[in-house]
């Protein structure tokens, strides 16, 4: 079950956070804050207490306009912490998703608090904090949707589109739009194998359904994608399909 620390200078926001928390069969205990100050210290008596004491917390829901200190800043400085808990930002704003998502936060929930999107953050916090009663949880994106914050599985997305400073996200179901630019993403998501093949192209190694090369110019097949590889990054890409095949 997990151990929540909620933090909001609102107090009547606070109070209904905690409500629903306390509410949830999944949530072994939730305290509250209502500035920086105090949370930093609870958090600091968690860290020394160790993940089996008395005062052990699994994840902080932070509000992110905070009078002092901001959620944003308590989740920088928190990030410097050996083992830190985990993040969920709750707030009314929805322009700091992406800010979220370089700070690792686990999700991005958008007041008015619905009890049911409350549910899924806490779902998503307990298959972190729990992993051997629950499947870890695949990282995550925020995108958004008609003003709306949803979060697409990096492990769902087929290839990804450079479109200026921005990037296309391809997945089975559409596609996602992101201020993120596509050399951030070749950095952040080469360990879950997905390689450039292309300027305007990344591409998950095990989503390449086809390699073809005709009268010089090599393309791979994604789905029902066919892209275009770079010269520069020919090679490279035989080379890895080949180890892949061979693996």
């Amino acid at each position: 079950m997990v151990r929540v620390l909620a933090v909001d200078d609102e107090k009547p926001a606070l109070e209904e956070l905690l409500y629903l928390l306390r509410s949830d069969p999944r949530v072994r205990s939730a305290e509250g804050a209502t500035d920086a100050t105090e949370a930093l210290r609870r958090i600091g008596r968690a860290l020394e207490a160790g993940p089996d004491g008395e005062d052990a917390i699994d994840v902080v829901f932070l509000d992110i306009h905070m009078a002092g200190l901001t959620g944003l800043d308590i989740a920088r400085l928190i990030a410097g912490f050996a083992r830190p808990p985990l993040i969920v930002f709750v707030t009314a704003h929805e322009g700091f998703a992406l800010q979220a998502f370089d700070l690792k936060a686990v999700d991005y929930v958008l007041k008015p608090v619905r009890k049911e999107r409350l549910a899924e953050a806490v779902r998503r916090v307990r298959e972190l904090a729990e992993p051997a009663i629950a499947a870890p949880a695949a990282e995550q994106i925020p995108v958004e949707l008609g003003g709306v914050t949803r979060f697409v599985a990096v492990d769902d997305i087929a290839y990804v589109e450079a479109q200026g400073d921005y990037a296309r996200l391809h997945t089975d179901d559409g596609s996602h739009l992101v201020r993120i630019p596509l050399s951030t993403l070749e950095e952040r998501w080469a360990a879950r194998g997905f390689v450039r093949i292309h300027r305007s192209h990344l591409v998950a190694l095990r989503r390449i359904d086809e390699l073809r090369l005709d009268a010089g110019a090599t393309t791979v097949r994604v789905g029902s994608a066919e892209l275009a590889v770079s010269r520069r990054h020919a090679r490279h890409l035989r080379d890895l399909l080949m180890r892949q095949a061979r693996g």
